[in-house]
């Protein structure tokens, strides 16, 4: 089924039936894979994600005569009314703080705003870590940008994405997400270095393999919890560093031998929080590296070694993750596979021979299953472009 028929046009009929008219705009938001580079977008590393063909559509219609702005979630069976000219607070729905949020970073003098009328409705899979979230705060920046002519660049609307993020939904997250919703390209995978927000392109061709994303369908409570966790183990640790090395510049120019000399004063749980990081942040680079010299092998051996990394240094794995990825690294045909997002839960990441994949697939569904008995959910992506006006002949 394509995009159209799976998600546009019931956004539409949605929109039709709950408010009497027709949409004046449609705009398409899309989740995000990260190919390697867990946790460093916090940490002065680099990352390297891709935008997917995986999205949020918003049915889109303005209302110049009052000040209230309705936004219907069509998936949860929700909607949400306020008053643009009231100063925003957070609010009870999760949901809706992501995007109040975003209202709330933009209600400063000159900016001019009236009613609306919204509905959206996602491909995205909730909670398996191809940030929907990122998702929803930028797609609604994007539209509230393009609507009231407010001259935001690419990168000012990421960054009130993520700053929606750390004030109203209460997460301390790194900038990545909503960089590749923004900034995604057909075909490309973004190098974004976290610390300047510099970017660079480079192709992924990958030569008779594809990415495939095995849904774990478990998602932990203390994600949240956790996340913020490890990001007070890397503050610790970033501390012990930099009295002890005050001339270094960023934390991804510390050395491994460095890193060791304050072990003992920095605690074991940080040591390894930093260990994985500046590892990570290293195998990041030879990523982008492969991929530019089509080297998919080597790409492969990399996700696997992050792997690694994040379920016994970072410890953000869990059961059902570190199963679905020892099992289908036993497959044939199987390059690498790893944890991807956040962790406690979500999805892995797996670089499969194209020829291979109904196979693997099959295999680890049923050996998922007969563990846990739980039914894994399989997507299997493109990478696309980034956050678009849609029209029923092309995006635009």
């Amino acid at each position: 089924m394509d995009i159209h028929e799976q998600l546009i046009r019931p956004t539409i009929e949605k929109f039709n039936a709950e408010f009497k008219a027709e949409p004046e705009h449609l705009f398409l938001s899309p989740g995000r894979i990260n190919i390697i580079g867990e946790h460093v977008d916090y940490s002065d590393g680099f990352v390297l994600p891709a935008a997917i063909d995986k999205y949020i559509c918003f049915a889109v219609r303005k209302l110049p005569r009052t000040n209230f702005c309705t936004i219907i979630a069509k998936d949860l069976g929700e909607e949400y009314t306020f008053d643009v000219t009231v100063e925003i607070k957070p609010v009870q729905q999760m949901w809706m703080n992501y995007i109040l949020g975003v209202f709330s970073q933009l209600q400063k003098p000159g900016n001019k705003f009236c009613g609306m009328e919204i509905v959206f409705s996602s491909t995205i899979p909730m909670g398996s870590g191809l940030s929907s979230s990122a998702a929803l705060e930028c797609g609604f920046a994007y539209i509230l940008n393009n609507l009231f002519d407010l001259q935001l660049t690419k990168k000012e609307i990421a960054v009130i994405g993520q700053k929606s993020e750390h004030t109203f939904a209460g997460v301390q997250c790194g900038i990545m997400d909503q960089f590749a919703s923004v900034f995604g390209k057909e075909d490309k995978v973004i190098m974004l270095d976290c610390n300047s927000l510099e970017h660079q392109y480079f192709d992924a061709d990958l030569k008779g393999y594809s990415l495939l994303l095995f849904d774990s369908c478990v998602k932990h409570s203390h994600l949240t919890s956790g996340y913020n966790e490890r990001r007070k183990d890397v503050e610790h640790g970033k501390k012990v560093l930099w009295k002890n090395f005050p001339e270094t510049q960023k934390f991804r120019d510390f050395t491994l031998p460095m890193l060791d000399r304050v072990k003992d004063e920095m605690g074991d749980i940080s040591y390894k929080r930093c260990l994985y990081l500046l590892k990570e942040i290293q195998r990041v680079e030879m990523a982008a590296k492969a991929i530019s010299a089509g080297d998919i092998e080597y790409l492969g051996t990399l996700l696997t070694e992050t792997h690694a990394g994040l379920s016994t240094e970072f410890e953000v794995s869990c059961n059902e993750l570190d199963f679905l990825v020892e099992n289908t690294l036993q497959q044939e045909g199987v390059l690498g596979a790893r944890i991807m997002g956040g962790g406690f839960g979500g999805c892995s990441i797996n670089l499969i021979q194209e020829d291979k994949a109904e196979e693997v697939i099959k295999a680890i569904s049923e050996k998922y299953l007969e563990h846990f008995n739980i039914r894994m959910k399989i997507y299997q992506v493109k990478i696309s472009d980034g956050i678009k006006e849609y029209t029923n002949e092309y995006i635009i």
